[in-house]
């Protein structure tokens, strides 16, 4: 419970720094939803999303993810933007790997770079290319894996104006790390479907999974996720939560889970 209490004091302390220097756009609920569905869109995000996974293995172990995920697009040219995704994981778990004990610190965080054009395509096909990396961060050996990594990502979508579907796929293979370590060569790929709602509100459908090459194993969580976006004094905020259920998992994995976001938004003046 003390590093539960951690986790949330600080996305609190990160959510009210963040909060003291951004500023409001004058645009309504429903473009903000419909720009939120968009991982390539021209809009400044900071998600805190806050994951809790139960049932792992024969100790019914719990792991806890506070996810810090800054979006932040810059202008290349007049075709060209430059979408950085980066994924700073604080993780609290228990018994995960059967009497394992608890740990908490600092995962591996991922990094992504998408060279995305500043208009859809004429079909209305939104798209980004560009490569992740795997940085070996994790403050104990349970957190993340002592490997660097790097491989290629993918996003493509379409919108309409009340619905998005698209993928978001990438490959993160080995090239470095300890010797005592396995290599890494794992496949995301994450099709999703949002339904925008009048209001600001979102309904939400994806599947976040993972193919380990190596161990020949899938790990694919299903998420139903609500979202709202609202004003909170002068700032643009998303309130999210949702549920999910894992269709296939490694031996010992989790049974299911819940998550809750909140997103502060700097919309494009």
């Amino acid at each position: 419970m003390i590093a539960a209490r951690t986790i949330a004091r600080t996305a609190l302390a990160l959510a009210t720094a963040f909060a003291a220097t951004s500023a409001f756009a004058q645009e309504s609920a429903d473009e903000l939803a419909k720009k939120l569905s968009n991982p390539v869109a021209s809009m400044i995000s900071v998600p805190f999303q806050y994951n809790i996974d139960f049932g792992y293995g024969s100790e019914d172990g719990t792991k806890q993810t506070l996810n810090i995920q800054p979006v932040i697009p810059a202008k290349l040219s007049e075709k060209w933007n430059l979408i950085t995704r980066v994924i700073v994981p604080v993780i609290q778990q228990d018994d995960i790997a059967g009497n394992s004990g608890s740990q908490f610190g600092l995962g591996d965080v991922t990094p992504t770079f998408f060279f995305s054009p500043s208009q859809p395509t004429a079909g209305g096909i939104t798209w980004g290319l560009g490569p992740v990396f795997l940085l070996p961060t994790a403050s104990n050996d349970l957190l993340g894996v002592d490997e660097w990594g790097a491989g290629p990502s993918l996003l493509v979508l379409k919108q309409s104006p009340h619905w998005t579907v698209g993928v978001l796929a990438n490959h993160i293979w080995s090239v470095s790390g300890s010797r005592n370590d396995p290599d890494i060569s794992n496949t995301f790929l994450q099709p999703f479907f949002a339904r925008q709602f009048k209001g600001g509100r979102t309904l939400t459908f994806n599947a976040e999974s993972t193919y380990d090459w190596e161990n020949e194993q899938w790990t694919v969580p299903l998420n139903v996720v609500y979202s709202k976006v609202t004003r909170v004094g002068s700032q643009t905020m998303s309130f999210a939560g949702g549920v999910r259920g894992y269709v296939d998992a490694p031996r010992g994995g989790p049974d299911w889970g819940l998550r809750f976001v909140v997103t502060f938004l700097v919309p494009e003046k």
